[in-house]
Formats: structure tokens, sequence, C-alpha cells
């Protein structure tokens, strides 16, 4: 057979060679750094698995996402070893590798706790030790029915009847542990040098209520001690800067009861929303977009005609008016092809570039609910482009660039990924493969590293997909620009074109915050609440020495700032100034200004930063300058 890799060459190999022997042939060193290999570009396989036919293979290492998907998944076989060791007589579910770490559910009527994960994170390291081998045999369905049958395990009994007749089985050994897995593994423990197992959870088995409730342990390893504490750092981190404390905190915002999933701005948080908005408005301005508002209510049979409700239904929320169903908009684009369809339009009219902030109503299950971050309710900053099918590559080259404005005004660092065609689609495939190759060249043509993300598009097309590295190096899901050939046809919308022919246009869908709730809530994290100035609920705390000495005079000051458009507050408590200064940093206000005698003679202002503990003496007059150009550039 023969195999072919990355960089073209190609080398022939007998049939069911292994992917170590491969790794090997190439050379010792490589064979010892890589964990995996990508095989015809989307299979994901351990060293110890064997190649039947020709194949493209692309070996990978431990730093990749797939090479740590082959660690973490093999590190969750590992607990399982150690919690049958410690816990005999323990049934396992499923142990996948997931974003960060990997989980067990288990089946156990010993009820663990935080001092048993101590005992089975030392027992995991204890087998690591031992540099087990992750052994791969293929079995077939009667003999797998009865291994698991024999051992008592219905859990793999149960997913063994539910797999396809002709689905392959394989089981993993690991030492004395067998599992029913599909893998892939690393070959060896011996790289598993650090672990810390997390937290313990319930789940039910399978995800159905009905079913039996197990203990989930979740957990994580690394190669290095040196890599699990920086990773511990970074959560003990990240709960310091949880949006949800800060939030209420800082007053920016809150949910009810009353209406769980559907957020309450307070004052504060209005402020952080309406900046936002109104940045990304002069942002569309300037780029030619017309600003449109559609209703929030439409028709039952728009949504039949857009295909969301085949493949949408279940997230949607409807009502009846005048004995008529309609349906509370999920999404802003039929309202915007509504708009397009208002009246003719001609080759010369194209591009149109539609921009809305529209407020949409998913359904979403309570236990999904997260503050910000998921919820019901929530405002797109939308756009919908209709292009002729010349003008696709310019515009998405010109969202790009828009894109990269945004995210590098925030300090965010980004990544791109195409995602492909969904099992549940619709429309023409060849006019997939159409769209899917424009995205590519376009992405291709500005030099922007991307991955493919297969199966992960739009129902009605394929999409580009903007991943955000908070200042944690978290990952998030903001930014999409989604290429549309369906919608203009389930809708009939046309332009005449040179000839005084009626053509269809492209539909591009856009967002770039994504949903304002869930960026703001980023937005919380990423900075811990301390805004930058033109986005800061409050900008600066006037605090005079003494209330009765100078309070007239400092208001008058406080005056200037206000009538120059700052948000200014001017704290006349009765408390002390130490507690005024705290309080003020507390709230993450950005400057805390403090002035007396020696202020008032030499007009100047004494300034503290947020998070530090020194007050340096400014000119007044230039501190307000400074502070009005900051605030109006939005530095």
């Amino acid at each position: 057979m023969k195999i072919k890799f990355p960089d073209g060459s190609i080398k022939e190999f007998e049939k069911n060679t292994s992917l170590l022997d491969i790794a090997k042939s190439i050379s010792e060193g490589l064979a010892r750094s890589v964990e995996g290999a990508i095989v015809n570009e989307n299979t994901l396989m351990g060293l110890q698995e064997t190649l039947s036919e020709d194949s493209e293979v692309n070996f990978i290492k431990y730093d990749t996402k797939e090479g740590k998907h082959l660690f973490w998944h093999t590190s969750s076989h590992l607990m399982a070893a150690a919690i049958q060791k410690l816990f005999p007589g323990t049934l396992f579910a499923i142990g996948p590798a997931i974003e960060n770490g990997f989980y067990y559910d288990i089946d156990s009527e010993h009820q663990f706790t935080p001092e048993d994960l101590k005992k089975i994170e030392e027992q995991m390291l204890k087998i690591a030790k031992e540099k087990q081998n992750v052994i791969r045999e293929e079995i077939t369905r009667e003999d797998a029915l009865k291994y698991f049958e024999e051992k008592g395990d219905k859990y793999k009994v149960e997913l063994i009847n539910d797999l396809p007749e002709d689905a392959p089985l394989s089981l993993y050994k690991l030492g004395d542990f067998t599992d029913l897995c599909k893998g892939a593994h690393i070959l060896n423990t011996k790289d598993i040098k650090a672990v810390k197992l997390l937290s313990i959870a319930g789940a039910y088995w399978r995800g159905d209520v009905n079913n039996k409730m197990l203990q989930r342990i979740y957990g994580i390893t690394f190669k290095k001690q040196s890599e699990l504490d920086e990773y511990l750092n970074m959560i003990e981190e990240a709960k310091k800067r949880d949006h949800r404390v800060l939030g209420k905190q800082m007053n920016l915002y809150m949910i009810s009861e009353e209406g769980p999933g559907f957020p309450f701005y307070l004052p504060n948080g209005m402020i952080l929303k309406n900046s936002l908005e109104r940045y990304l408005k002069s942002l569309m301005d300037r780029a030619g977009y017309g600003q449109i508002q559609t209703p929030m209510i439409l028709n039952e049979e728009l949504w039949h005609r857009s295909g969301h409700w085949d493949h949408y239904k279940d997230n949607m929320y409807f009502t009846k008016i005048d004995d008529e169903n309609y349906a509370i908009k999920p999404m802003n684009c039929p309202g915007a092809i509504l708009v397009y369809k208002s009246q003719p339009h001609s080759y010369r009219d194209l591009p149109i570039r539609l921009s809305e902030l529209g407020h949409v109503h998913r359904h979403e299950l309570s236990g999904a609910l997260h503050g910000l971050f998921r919820v019901r309710a929530f405002t797109q900053d939308d756009a919908h482009l209709f292009v002729t099918k010349e003008q696709i590559k310019t515009e998405i080259k010109n969202i790009m660039k828009l894109a990269d404005e945004i995210y590098t005004k925030f300090g965010f660092e980004y990544k791109v990924f195409i995602s492909t065609r969904p099992e549940d689609f619709m429309g023409d495939p060849e006019v997939w493969d159409v769209a899917e190759q424009a995205l590519i060249s376009t992405v291709e043509e500005l030099n922007l590293p991307y991955e493919l993300n297969e199966g992960d598009g739009a129902f009605y097309g394929p999409k580009i997909d903007i991943q955000l590295f908070d200042s944690l190096k978290r990952a998030w899901q903001c930014g999409t620009v989604q290429l549309d050939f369906q919608m203009p046809e389930r809708f009939d919308i046309h332009y005449v074109d040179e000839h005084g022919e009626k053509v269809r246009p492209v539909m591009v869908h856009r967002a770039l915050y994504g949903s304002l709730e869930r960026f703001i809530g980023i937005l919380i994290e990423h900075y811990a609440g301390h805004f930058p100035l033109w986005l800061a609920p409050v900008h600066a705390t006037f605090i005079p020495v003494s209330l009765d000495v100078h309070g007239e005079k400092v208001k008058e000051i406080y005056n200037r700032f206000l009538e120059k458009g700052l948000r200014v507050q001017f704290d006349d408590r009765n408390e002390s100034m130490g507690k005024k200064i705290r309080d003020s940093q507390t709230s993450k206000v950005p400057y805390q200004l403090v002035i007396g005698d020696n202020e008032l003679k030499n007009n100047t202002i004494s300034v503290r930063k947020y998070g530090e503990t020194k007050s340096v003496d400014i000119d007044l007059d230039k501190f307000l300058n400074q502070m009005v150009e900051d605030f109006e550039q939005r530095k």
C-alpha cells in the first residue's frame, strides 16, 4: 500500500503496518515525539492502529488539539483503571476526552468524595509510572456481547446492541482494565506525569432523565507538573473573573426567577451595551451598511418557507394572533429577506448591505442556561448582504477586515474555521461544494490560517467561524460569516442583470459580536471588569479631601467633566477618604480623583488608577483633555 505524507512524499508499506512502524520508517525521533495521526484528513488514529489501504497520513504531536484529545482520552481509561483497582465492582459507562480534560460516568454503590479523588490521582500516577501499553484488539459483535455479559456490564451490552449490525468493534486494554472503545489512544502511559481530578457531578445514563443517575468524575492530565500548575492557576483566575459575580458586583445585569434565561440590563450594563452598539453602528455607517429593524413576531408560514420550521422549530417559541399561528423570531434573516423583496433591484444596486441589531429568542433547556453565555433572549449584531456571485470574495474580504479591526480593538487574538455541509442540510450538494470552495479560496487569498470544521455548517450554507482567545487564552466562538444560496431560492428573490434578465442574488449572513449578551460576558471576564475608558460605566470618582471644606469647589470641577460628556460620579457620602477610594476601586472605576487644598491651589488633580496603590499629581486641564481624547477615540 502507498502512504502519502503532508510534504507530498509517498512511501510503500506492507498492508496492516502499524502507524508506529510507519513513523519509525521516517525516523525513530519522530516516532518518539508524536501521539498519533490524522488519516485521510478526518480520522484520528493511535500509533498502535494499522493501515490496510492507500492513505494520507499526518502525524500529530502532543501540543495539537488532536494530540491533547488522544492524551486525555487515554487518561480517562487510566482513571477507570485506577478506580477499578481501588473500588472493585464499579461499572463504567462512557469516558470521553472533552475540550479541557476528560470525564468518566461510573455506576457504583460507593458515593465518591473529594478525599477519594486524591487516592485515585495517586493510583493513576502509580499505573502511569509502570509505562503500561494501551493495547487495541478488534472483536466481533458476538464475542463482545459475550465478554461484557459475563462481566455483568449492562452499559456496554446496551451500547453494543444499539450499534448497527456491521459496526466494527474494538477493545482497549490498559493493564487489568479492558473497555469497549472506538479509540483513539496514545501508545503508552509513560508521559502522563501530572494528574488532577477536578470535580464530581451527577449525570443520567445517556442524558435521559428516565435512566439511572451515574457519578461523573472530571479530570485533566499533562506531561509536566508545570503545565498542570499553569492550568490550575488559570482556573483560579477564571473564578475571580466570573462574569456572573462581577456582573452583580458592578451592577451590570440581573436574571430574575420570573424570567430564567432572560437578562435584565441595569443602568451600568446599559451603558456598556449602548457603547458597544454605538461603536458597531459607526463602523457599519463607514462600511456602507443600511441599518434596519424587523418585527420580533412573524407568521408561521414564513418559517416554513425559510426552512427554520423543518430544521429549528424545537428551539422556537410560538404564539397565536387572531387565531393564526405566529413564531417569535430565533433569527433575523427572514425579516431581512422581506426587506430586500419589498422593492425591485437592479445589478447596479448590489451589493446591498443591511445591518440589524435584532432581538431574538431561542428555547434553551434550563440546565444549559449560564449567566450571559447561554440565554433565551439576546441581541445579534446581524447583517445580511445581497450580492452577485462575482462580488462574493470582495464582500467576504471586507467583512474579515472589519472583524480584524473589531477584535484587535478589544485585544483579542483569533482563529478561523471553515464549517462545511452538515448531515441535516438544505439544497443541492453541488451548490454547497461551490459555496464551500468560495469561502476557502477567499480565506486563502487573505493569507489567514484556517482549519476545516467538517459537518458544522448552518443547514442553509457553509460558514466561516471565528474563535476568539481572551486574556486567559480561553477560546470563545463569536463571529460568523455564512454563505447562503438556499434562502434566495426559497423566497424567490432576484435582481435584474445588465441584460434585463432576472438573476438570483447570493445571500451572506454575518455577525461579528455574535450574541451581544455573550460578547459582554466574554468582555467582563477578558478585562476582569476593568474596562477601557470608553466602555466603563463610570470613568472616574471625585473624592474631596474634606467634604465641608472642599466639596463646593470639587463639585465645580466635577461639573466641568460632566459637561465634556464624561461619566463621572461625586462621592459625597459621610465616609473616610480611604473607604471612598477602596469602594471606587472595588467597583472597578478607572480613576479615583482626590482634590484638597494643594490641588485647588495648583490647579492639579491627584489621580489614582484602578489597581494601583499610589496617586500621581497631574495638571487638571491636561488630565481632562486626555480623558476626553481617550473616550472619544475609544482608546
